[in-house]
């Protein structure tokens, strides 16, 4: 009932085959495997471009809504005096800002961030000369500066141009900058 050994083959015979069976059948499972992969590595990757290629810019940052029914929230600052740039002789400003706020809360956030926006404004206000802020429309791009700094400390970056036509709403929390006094010496 035992089986006998196998006999050598003797010189100049082949050996038996083995059947290739098993060879195909693990070719094609590799095959298989590899085609599967490979489909799934291209949809997934051409998931992750399809989002990218969605979102080409920037991602947005949340909207801000203000509640018209509601009296204006605003922030007084402490008053600012800065050494203004040298180029025209030695003068300072000092100036003593209020900023209008989307609603309370904003207003009691801005006390966390009050060191880097004084930081901000003070770093602003030292870079100009005095014939840049002596007229209306020099005041008035000073304040559009100041509130595009505070509102990028507080995480909110300027849209584009375009972007600010489609969407006349605010778009960070800080609407407006207002002059209490200026005072140039």
């Amino acid at each position: 009932m035992s089986k006998a050994p196998a006999t050598p083959p003797a010189e100049g015979e082949e050996p038996p085959k083995k059947s290739k069976k098993l060879l195909i059948i693990i070719l094609v499972v590799v095959l298989l495997l590899v085609i599967a992969g490979g489909a799934a590595a291209f949809l997934l990757l051409g998931k992750k471009k399809a989002d990218s290629g969605d979102e080409a810019h920037e991602p947005e940052a949340p909207k801000i809504t203000v509640d018209t029914s509601k009296p204006p929230t605003f922030v007084n600052l402490d008053p600012f005096t800065v050494n203004l740039a040298p180029a025209e002789g030695s003068h300072y400003l000092q100036v003593v800002l209020v900023l209008k706020v989307v609603d309370q809360t904003i207003a009691d956030q801005l006390k966390v961030y009050m060191p880097e926006i004084r930081h901000e404004v003070n770093l602003l206000l030292s870079s100009k000369l005095p014939s840049e802020i002596a007229t209306v429309e020099g005041r008035e791009t000073l304040a559009d500066e100041i509130m595009v700094r505070t509102n990028y400390v507080l995480g909110f970056d300027k849209p584009r141009d375009d972007d600010r036509r489609r969407d006349k709403g605010p778009w960070g929390p800080v609407m407006s900058v207002l002059f209490n006094s200026l005072i140039v010496q």
